[in-house]
């Protein structure tokens, strides 16, 4: 029996280390792959970025190991970062940031009153339905407020089911994911109430912020 997502032995085992490979495969043998060292370190240039751009008290969705969440507590910022895998909120946790073990479909504090919320290291795939992940964030963030979301570099929208997989023969259970690319990305979030509100690349990434509306989103 395979573990469920994101809580299978490799991508446990990859945040413990801090280290890959680690993959998302796709059902005919496509691999993406996962910068787990990347996600275990600092902040880098482009991620700094991010941390700019946003404002107020941010909700870090997917927060993964952490680097975003403690980078904005040690700059004495207001900070939430939700993940569904424990590890991942364990390893926050230990470097300095504030984590709850929560699905963004989940309630969750705050809910209405966040002023950013994050879509950061391929997160517009949680759930594998861009346009319901979009409006789920609008219920989570403050009328006028900010998601700052990072775009696949090319000009994609796919759907797909995926496993977490170590490239040898570890991997989890399938699950729903997505790939949007920036124009994508913008088609769903109009849809739902976001606006654009700047667009930017850093270290080869791709960067979309997005305003909602200051009415809820249908």
């Amino acid at each position: 029996m395979t573990a469920p997502p994101w809580q299978a032995d490799p991508y446990t085992d990859a945040l413990r280390t801090g280290r890959g490979p680690l993959f998302l495969r796709r059902h005919d043998g496509w691999l993406l792959p996962l910068e787990v060292e990347r996600w275990c370190a600092e902040p880098d240039a482009a991620d700094r970025t991010v941390l700019s751009h946003s404002h107020g008290a941010v909700l870090d969705i997917g927060c993964g190991p952490g680097r975003l969440v403690a980078a904005l507590d040690a700059r004495g910022r207001t900070a939430l970062g939700i993940d569904i895998s424990p590890e991942a909120v364990a390893r926050t946790i230990r470097v300095g940031g504030s984590a709850l073990h929560r699905s963004v479909f989940d309630p969750l504090p705050r809910e209405g009153h966040w002023d950013t919320a994050l879509l950061i290291d391929g997160n517009t795939g949680i759930g594998g339905d861009p346009a319901a992940l979009l409006s789920r964030v609008s219920e989570l963030v403050r009328p006028g407020g900010l998601l700052i979301a990072e775009a696949a570099p090319l000009d994609v929208d796919e759907r797909t089911v995926v496993q977490v997989f170590d490239g040898t023969t570890a991997e989890g259970s399938a699950f729903p994911w997505a790939r949007v690319g920036t124009e994508a990305l913008l088609r769903y979030g109009r849809g739902v109430g976001w606006a654009l509100e700047d667009v930017w690349a850093a270290g080869g990434r791709r960067f979309v912020a997005l305003r909602r509306g200051l009415r809820a989103a249908a």
